[in-house]
């Protein structure tokens, strides 16, 4: 994020040219990394979406994200705000591998409780999927997220664009070598035969018989924990830009 963002965003929302609708937060970087701590950017950002009550849904893998309840929840007054938790698996050890920088598990559950508590409407996003490493744990994610309060989930299988898939190879050798080469084999075979499809339609969710599986494991999972069953609504109707006129769209 820049560090002058909480500065342009409010001239942003408040040009005309503007035109009201949902912000996605963390879609590509996670926007709660542990420097947040100490800049609050994001913060920031967010109260210039409470002003505005410019709807938001974020995404994020951090329990900082929590730090903010105060400001999510005003925005959660005018059907404003949605969160998300990523969560790859439940083995502490497995996370601690894949992700050695982000909060564990539970803590991630934990953050689904408190934002959930705090009257944020609150989602799991299974991500990445790693066929043939994490994909089974899916129905045990979404039954530990659901009883933690989430309404919702999705899930996105491994993408590995560009430099990610050596990286990942590398992962595998030092941390899955005998395992190596199956869960490869898994990866290619939702992905056209290669290690990564960019390809806007398939990207997100992969392709043939093992994708397939998978989006029917998640489907059979989520009527099993009772998630999905009714999305929370995201509305851009309150929003205001702030002044002495209150331009407000309603």
């Amino acid at each position: 994020m820049k560090e002058d963002a909480p500065e342009l965003l409010p001239r942003e929302l408040s040009s005309r040219n503007w035109k009201p609708q949902v912000i996605a937060i963390s879609g590509v970087t996670d926007a709660y990394q542990p420097v947040e701590r100490r800049l609050k950017l994001t913060r920031r950002c967010v109260e210039v979406l409470v002003e505005f009550r410019n709807p938001i849904v974020i995404i994020t893998k951090n329990e900082l994200v929590t730090r903010d309840i105060d400001l999510l929840r005003e925005l959660a007054r005018f059907e404003g705000a949605l969160v998300f938790i990523s969560v790859t698996s439940l083995d502490g050890d497995l996370a601690r591998e894949l992700e050695p920088r982000a909060p564990q598990p539970a803590r991630r559950l934990a953050a689904v409780e408190a934002l959930s508590q705090g009257g944020i409407p609150t989602g799991v996003l299974v991500a990445p999927v790693i066929p043939g490493l994490t994909d089974h744990e899916m129905p045990a994610i979404l039954s530990a997220a659901a009883k933690a309060g989430a309404l919702v989930a999705g899930y996105v299988p491994l993408r590995l664009p560009y430099g990610v898939a050596s990286l990942f190879e590398e992962w595998l050798t030092l941390h899955r070598p005998l395992r190596k080469d199956k869960i490869l084999s898994h990866i290619r075979s939702i992905r056209g035969g290669k290690l990564n499809d960019p390809n806007f339609g398939t990207r997100m969710q992969g392709s043939g018989p093992y994708a397939e599986q998978i989006a029917e494991l998640f489907e059979m999972s989520c009527r099993k924990a009772g998630v999905n069953s009714a999305r929370p609504k995201l509305s851009a109707a309150a929003f205001c830009r702030p002044g002495p006129a209150q331009l407000c769209l309603f």
